[in-house]
């Protein structure tokens, strides 16, 4: 028995969702092949339905093509081989360079602190929305961010202007070369009632 058919199913819950969203994974490795376009396009498509307070729908996506994704690769390890040497920038480069599917996720930024908040909120539900649509297609994901998603280099490359987008995070997509385990709290550890 999988992981997903031990889970007690809930009765209100369609079990086709939440073996979906049980069954989700990071994928850290990927197989070589591309997905196709279409099922990328239709997994937008559903993603596009995220809850986003006074209807901003805040979001971009950017799909990075081969020679924009070498440039991302290449820019994060000149920024890896500054702070952790040239071996940890190699390896890094050898494993972004297996990702097969590269799309930026940006987030417009609002003049007001609260709807930038609420905004940036709605683009990680988009995300959440893409990752389990594609999951459902057999696409495994990634979200990636750190210093390269904040480098003014990474805005240039995928053509975003600082002052007005940011970046929610590089997500990669491909079909799992490796699915890992997981397990998650129990409710109860979680959730707090007060009368």
């Amino acid at each position: 028995m999988s992981e997903v058919e031990q889970q007690p199913s809930l009765p209100a819950i369609d079990p086709r969702l939440a073996d979906v969203i049980r069954g989700r994974r990071t994928i850290g490795a990927f197989r070589p092949e591309l997905p196709p376009r279409e099922v990328i396009l239709a997994a937008l498509d559903v993603a596009r339905w995220a809850p986003n307070h006074k209807k901003t729908e805040p979001w971009h996506v950017v799909w990075l093509g081969p020679e924009t994704q070498h440039a991302v690769i290449e820019l994060n390890s000149r920024l890896v081989a500054a702070a952790k040497g040239p071996t940890e920038a190699e390896s890094k480069r050898r494993k972004w360079a297996e990702v097969p599917g590269w799309l930026a996720v940006t987030c417009d930024l609002a003049d007001d602190s609260l709807r930038r908040e609420e905004d940036y909120a709605a683009c990680c539900c988009l995300i959440q929305n893409l990752s389990l649509a594609l999951w459902s297609a057999g696409i495994g994901t990634k979200w990636t961010t750190g210093d390269v998603t904040r480098h003014p280099e990474l805005f240039d490359l995928i053509g975003i202007d600082a002052l007005r987008q940011r970046v929610v995070g590089l997500i990669w997509f491909g079909y799992p070369a490796v699915t890992p385990a997981q397990t998650r709290r129990e409710v109860e550890s979680f959730l707090v009632e007060r009368p």
